[in-house]
């Protein structure tokens, strides 16, 4: 099964007739943006790049924001001559789309030295922008030419990201691979009280790596949040995990089955999906959204790219491995496959308006 679905998708020879003929090394002095069309060309194009950045754009010919997105590389691509851009349709090479473990389109990966070292997933413009201007700076051009965002939208985007979730930890690294004994440390604290938290690897995004310092006026990492308020770094959650203030300090937490049990009756009809309606992510999500918009029932989803522990978890809460899911007052209907076959029986409406 593709990794990022559409049925009657057409292979790469149906588009024979206009395959380009040059040389894979040749197109990347002639075109801005080079097309990764089989895995040899890809590989090729990798070897070649030497240390400059190459950013891979996975796209999808059905996905209007991939259009969309290939307009912003090609952009992108006039003002960073010395970043060699390349687009890979997801679902006519999939070995590469496994390979940096690519579920939906669009997704961008950044690679310096045949290494990934970051990428960003969904149709971000400004976020692409700014991540391939930090980058090939960082990179490439000399520190002077790297052009830096405005303090204001900076602050903006701290005040976010500390409000993402109850509770936020700025760290090196990840929790599963934390990148240093101070990160891991703190990473252990929060697992030993059985708090539930969300993190920012500093590592990736120097801006906020630097910025999140004067903001909080906090020199070091890791930094803790807790409801968008600093509680300090590993030492101050030391002392307060010794004298028992910290439970305390932490939001009280919902199990995951309880957060679960709350989403799936966010609406009467309730959508778990890649994307969102406006914006579907892989061909089973772009069906049954169609197929929803075609009936007269009202309905509420949930991006599951969003939120990686609702992902897994309502796998194993559903018993349902795939997305997506349909969910009419709490319960699972099923997947795409169910619902074409409630829509050609008849059932389907009736379904969603009074549950099974």
């Amino acid at each position: 099964m593709p990794l990022v679905s559409k049925p009657g998708t057409p292979s790469p020879d149906d588009n024979a007739p206009s395959r380009v003929t040059h040389h894979p090394l040749q197109l990347l002095s002639k075109m801005a943006v080079v097309d990764g069309k089989s895995v040899a060309e890809f590989e090729e194009i990798m070897g070649n790049a030497a240390s400059s950045l190459v950013v891979v754009h996975f796209w999808a010919d059905w996905a209007q924001q991939c259009a969309q997105m290939n307009d912003v590389m090609a952009e992108l691509a006039k003002e960073h001559l010395q970043v060699k851009f390349v687009k890979v349709e997801a679902e006519a090479v999939p070995e590469i789309s496994e390979r940096f473990e690519v579920v939906a389109v669009p997704t961008f990966v950044f690679i310096k030295n045949k290494q990934k070292i970051d990428r960003l997933d969904g149709a971000h413009a400004p976020e692409l922008t700014k991540k391939v201007q930090t980058l090939a700076s960082a990179v490439i051009s000399p520190p002077a030419t790297a052009t830096q965002a405005p303090k204001e939208d900076l602050n903006t985007r701290l005040t976010k990201l500390i409000n993402t979730a109850p509770v936020m930890l700025f760290m090196k690294g990840t929790p599963e691979a934390p990148r240093c004994g101070f990160s891991r440390k703190t990473v252990d604290l929060l697992n030993g009280q059985r708090v539930r938290f969300s993190y920012f690897n500093i590592l990736a995004d120097e801006e906020v790596r630097q910025g999140l310092k004067t903001f909080s006026n906090w020199p070091t990492y890791p930094q803790l949040y807790t409801n968008g308020e600093l509680l300090g770094g590993l030492d101050i959650l030391k002392e307060m995990a010794e004298s028992g203030d910290l439970a305390s300090a932490l939001p009280k937490t919902e199990t995951l089955e309880d957060r679960l049990k709350v989403l799936i009756n966010k609406g009467q009809v309730t959508l778990f999906m890649k994307g969102n309606p406006q914006e579907p992510r892989c061909g089973f999500s772009k069906q049954i959204i169609g197929i929803l918009n075609a009936t007269s029932v009202p309905y509420e989803t949930f991006d599951i790219l969003q939120d990686e522990e609702v992902r897994q978890g309502l796998k194993k809460f559903s018993n349902w491995p795939t997305y997506p899911q349909l969910y009419v007052k709490g319960e699972l209907i099923g997947g795409l496959d169910i619902v074409k076959e409630l829509k050609e029986s008849g059932e389907l409406e009736s379904i969603l308006q009074n549950g099974q």
